[in-house]
């Protein structure tokens, strides 16, 4: 039996606020490989911990009790006709568990709301800083296919002049996981003093970013955006395609949209059967 699940993300997002005696536990669920008996009473005689820890232990990870956290942990259990590394499955669990906190975190109200800023607007930037960059740059890519002149930029400098430059017809979109990086939030509440209107993408739960009109918030848990395990851009590539979906379903098909994303897609098809 091999061992895919979605909560050994949690464990280790809130190692640092278990007691000792958790951390006993934990260590045994994280280092686990094998389906056993993990009733309260085995794991008593097993860590030789009390009832009443495990129980602190499970609600720390975010469940009702221990009983609940042994059913999520005892659903990972997955025949597989071949074996795989234990760091094969750490990756395979941060995806999961990404993309679990997806599901529950995304409010399709406020992607709606994002994507008429986006149809509303004559110009749009978006901004972020290495990983976020990079989805910054393939957000722009993906929505100039259907008809949305926008520009990105990863350079502190270029940011911050063109945030001076915005005004109300403009929207700017920082990405930061962190929420911390200050050329981002710099660039948004210039644009947002002059009138643009502005959206943040982050992880940060903390702050509330009064100076932006929408705070879109995605899953990550702690170590994401040094890129420890998995990209750091995954929860945002997640946002983005959720929100291009929404756009090309409901924006796309207006006239003037639909005549610039016919003409991104005969430049992007043009000259593919000619012979070098």
């Amino acid at each position: 039996m091999m061992f895919k699940q979605s909560v050994l993300p949690l464990i280790i997002d809130n190692y640092d606020n278990f007691t000792a005696v958790e951390k006993t536990i934990a260590d045994y669920f994280i280092s686990n490989r094998h389906k056993e008996d993990f009733s309260s009473k085995a794991m008593k005689e097993r860590l030789f911990v009390s009832e009443a820890s495990l129980s602190r232990f499970a609600q720390k990870c975010g469940f009702k009790g221990y009983r609940e956290f042994v059913f999520r942990y005892e659903e990972g259990f997955l025949e597989r006709t071949k074996p795989v590394s234990f760091g094969f499955q750490e990756v395979v669990n941060a995806y999961h568990e990404l993309l679990r906190q997806a599901v529950n975190t995304i409010d399709e109200q406020q992607i709606q709301r994002f994507c008429e800023l986006i149809n509303n607007a004559k110009h749009v930037l978006v901004i972020g800083i290495v990983s976020s960059g990079l989805a910054a740059k393939e957000m722009k890519s993906r929505f100039m296919r259907l008809g949305v002149l926008m520009e990105a930029l990863d350079q502190s400098d270029e940011m911050k002049m063109q945030s001076v430059l915005m005004d109300k017809n403009s929207l700017l979109i920082g990405i930061s996981l962190s929420g911390k990086k200050q050329e981002v939030l710099f660039s948004l509440k210039n644009a947002s003093k002059n009138g643009a209107k502005t959206v943040i993408i982050t992880a940060n739960t903390e702050d509330d970013f009064s100076y932006c009109d929408e705070k879109i918030t995605v899953s990550s848990f702690r170590g994401l955006d040094a890129g420890n395990i998995i990209s750091p851009q995954f929860p945002v590539l997640v946002i983005l395609d959720i929100c291009y979906y929404y756009f090309y379903h409901n924006f796309s098909k207006q006239e003037k949209r639909g005549e610039l994303h016919q003409k991104t897609v005969e430049i992007l098809n043009e000259g593919l059967g000619e012979k070098e």
